[in-house]
């Protein structure tokens, strides 16, 4: 059969864990959960896990895993939450990628993302770095496997993040097709020419099938949707194509409610009719490889018609709001936490290398102590960077200085400048890790570096005038969060 079809759904949900207290606080407008993570859970990553479908009287026929079927990433911050608060959804998706691994001759359905889903164009090439490292670190750590391809956030591409996949091992991505430049062939992969000489593979998925999903209304119908996805493979080719399309996973039962169900009964209906053969990237790429090479529109993604303007720019990419609001915000939003990123590099730089051989080298590594906290992992992860034997209070600060990075890294989670208003829970959330960077700056180094980042934030401003500017937001949000551990435990006794 030359016909395939491979659906892609991409998890993911920021991370949400206040930076003190390492959990998610009560999200109200989550209601009626907890939060949001716990809402999607229950109406997204649960139900796909166990997928109803249903017999031509209504009842159930059969219970399956779609992640068994479909190609799929998770973020890696969903991933962990998910490991402590939902462990049964969890095990089911490393056992859909080990039971992909056995339908797909070998080749495993999860792809690895970058860390915490920053828009990589936009980050230098350190981050990129340690981003991509992470990503894949963790992922190797999951599903006990190196990933053969990658997601990127927002698909947002240029060449110097596709050169660090590669530098990874990275065999392909998945890209919109406008990313590239001129038309391109969306059943069949393509091949770009990075300037070290290499290649990557990139699949440009069906647009328009993506947009019928995702926005209107084809997942009514299970039986509909598997004949519109096949609608670009038209009968029987002469040679292999592929059907595949690209959406939030969260479109299946979140954004649509049933929308699992109508996954898993599209699925079904394609290989009980033997309209096409259900296959993933990894597999389809393995016996197709590339034929044609193709240049990519650098600074380019899925969810803003102008470049990546939506995550540094008031570039008319929005989710609402009200009248005459507009996104002025987000420039110095970005510039504001740049220029703390920057400030703070060299500290970190100079500082780590008392203790370590290559301070960057070791922050691209511990992603080993995120994922093994245990006093042998954390030994393990010395003995690997450490350039002596530090012990006491000089592993305590090293570890500090580590943490520092991360929380700066974490401060350009994407959703930051995706939504309409700079007072957003998601913004908010970017100004608590920038916050919790801050502080630990000031109580490493021994310098006001809190009032630079506040007269940056100046310039940001709400579209409602009760919220003011950045520095207000981040007075209000952040610093009652920024106590010392001590006035923590003071608190807890005079309670």
């Amino acid at each position: 059969m030359n016909r395939h079809v491979c659906i892609h759904g991409h998890f993911y949900q920021p991370p949400r864990e206040n930076p003190w207290r390492e959990e998610i606080e009560v999200q109200e407008s989550a209601h009626p959960y907890r939060d949001w993570n716990e809402r999607i859970t229950a109406e997204c990553y649960a139900p796909n896990a166990a997928a109803q479908i249903l017999d031509g009287e209504h009842r159930v026929a059969r219970i399956v895993n779609n992640y068994a079927r479909i190609s799929f990433n998770f973020g890696p911050t969903l991933l962990a939450w998910l490991e402590t608060h939902h462990p049964a959804v969890y095990g089911a998706l490393l056992a859909a990628d080990r039971e992909s691994r056995e339908r797909f001759s070998g080749h495993g359905s999860a792809l690895m993302q970058p860390y915490n889903h920053i828009i990589l164009p936009l980050a230098n090439r350190r981050d990129k770095q340690t981003q991509v490292a992470w990503g894949v670190a963790d992922f190797a750590h999951r599903f006990g496997r190196r990933p053969e391809g990658a997601w990127l956030p927002e698909t947002a591409v240029d060449l110097e993040s596709l050169e660090l996949l590669v530098d990874q091992g990275i065999r392909f991505t998945i890209l919109e097709p406008g990313q590239a430049q001129g038309a391109v062939d969306t059943t069949l992969p393509a091949e770009v020419l990075l300037p070290s000489g290499r290649t990557i593979a990139v699949f440009f998925y069906d647009g328009r099938t993506s947009r019928a999903v995702a926005f209107e209304g084809l997942l009514s119908s299970g039986e509909r949707f598997a004949e519109h996805l096949l609608s670009s493979v038209p009968g029987e080719p002469n040679r292999p194509r592929l059907a595949h399309i690209a959406t939030d996973g969260e479109t299946y039962g979140h954004h649509h409610r049933f929308g699992e169900m109508a996954l898993a009964y599209a699925l079904q209906y394609i290989e009980e009719q033997r309209l096409a053969r259900l296959t993933n990237y990894g597999e389809f790429l393995a016996l197709h490889p590339p034929r044609e090479r193709v240049e990519i529109h650098e600074g380019t993604a899925w969810s803003c018609a102008h470049g990546v303007g939506r995550w540094h720019r008031d570039c008319g990419c929005h989710t609402g709001g009200r009248p005459g609001w507009n996104q002025a915000w987000r420039e110095p939003l970005r510039a504001a936490l740049d220029d703390l990123r920057d400030v703070l590099a060299p500290r970190f730089e100079r500082e780590a290398a008392r203790i370590f051989r290559d301070p960057w080298a070791a922050r691209d590594d511990y992603v080993a102590v995120l994922l093994d906290r245990t006093p042998a992992g954390v030994a393990a992860f010395f003995d690997r960077q450490a350039a002596g034997q530090p012990q006491g209070l000089d592993r305590v600060r090293a570890l500090h200085l580590l943490e520092m990075q991360r929380q700066a890294l974490l401060m350009y989670t994407s959703c930051g400048w995706f939504f309409s208003d700079l007072s957003g829970i998601e913004t908010i959330q970017v100004l608590s890790y920038a916050g919790r960077a801050v502080q630990l700056a000031e109580q490493l180094f021994h310098e006001e570096i809190e009032e630079r980042f506040l007269r940056r934030l100046d310039a940001s401003r709400s579209n409602l005038p009760e919220h003011g500017t950045g520095r207000d937001l981040f007075r209000r949000h952040v610093r009652p969060f920024m106590a010392d551990p001590p006035a923590v435990a003071g608190e807890a006794l005079v309670r």
